[in-house]
């Protein structure tokens, strides 16, 4: 019975490059070889973002190595935005699997990712830690919209996992050239710089989101 009443979420995706990115998955799903299924995707996704955190950490010893922190963002890209297409492609859906291993699978690669970047001398511990709490925060208020709405919004102010790995790759190529940056007079890190910023739009987006959703659930259960 419990199968019977399940309903998948409408996807809500709404970022600069959703349309665009849309026409390339789709693309790229009806050209791949059977034999590869979206489980392969979403583990190399997954390897690939912690592959970029223990890069990172790497990098201490050279800049080099963020040239293949970027061929990873990509690969990840790749992984974890095409598993999903291929899946509904195929028409071969598990809705709650999917869900789950999908999400689970972003949090422990962003936590990689984030460690190895606290780790790597390009960021403080501090600002990588306020990211990724911010992260999981923003990530536990959709998830309680998909419950409470049956809507999961993949994107928040026009951008989604694809424009904010974009962002990183641009940033480490900065870093090759340039790793610290003067701001209000004071010598800092480009990537504690950028990642203060980041933080604080995280936060407004997050209150903004709260809010609205508040309200609309308020209004909508109202005694």
């Amino acid at each position: 019975m419990a199968d019977n009443l399940f309903k998948t979420a409408e996807r809500i995706q709404d970022s600069f490059l959703a349309k665009v990115e849309k026409r390339a998955l789709y693309w790229l799903a009806a050209r791949m070889p059977y034999r590869i299924t979206p489980d392969h995707l979403t583990l190399t996704g997954l390897g690939a973002l912690a592959l970029c955190g223990a890069f990172y950490v790497a990098s201490r010893s050279g800049p080099g190595w963020l040239h293949l922190v970027n061929l990873l963002l990509v690969i990840n890209w790749f992984g974890d935005s095409l598993d999903g297409t291929l899946a509904r492609y195929r028409n071969r859906q598990r809705p709650r699997y999917g869900f789950y291993v999908d999400h689970i699978t972003d949090a422990v690669g962003t936590l990689a990712l984030l460690t190895g970047l606290g780790l790597s001398g390009y960021m403080s511990e501090r600002v990588a830690f306020a990211l990724l709490a911010l992260y999981l925060l923003l990530s536990i208020n959709s998830y309680l919209w998909v419950y409470a709405m049956g809507k999961f919004r993949l994107s928040f102010w026009k951008f989604s996992p694809t424009e904010l790995r974009l962002l990183l790759i641009v940033g480490n190529l900065v870093l090759l050239y340039k790793p610290r940056v003067i701001l209000f007079g004071r010598h800092c890190l480009l990537f504690d710089a950028g990642g203060t910023v980041a933080a604080g739009l995280m936060v407004l987006m997050l209150a903004s989101s709260i809010i609205r959703n508040t309200r609309q659930l308020y209004l909508l259960e109202r005694v």
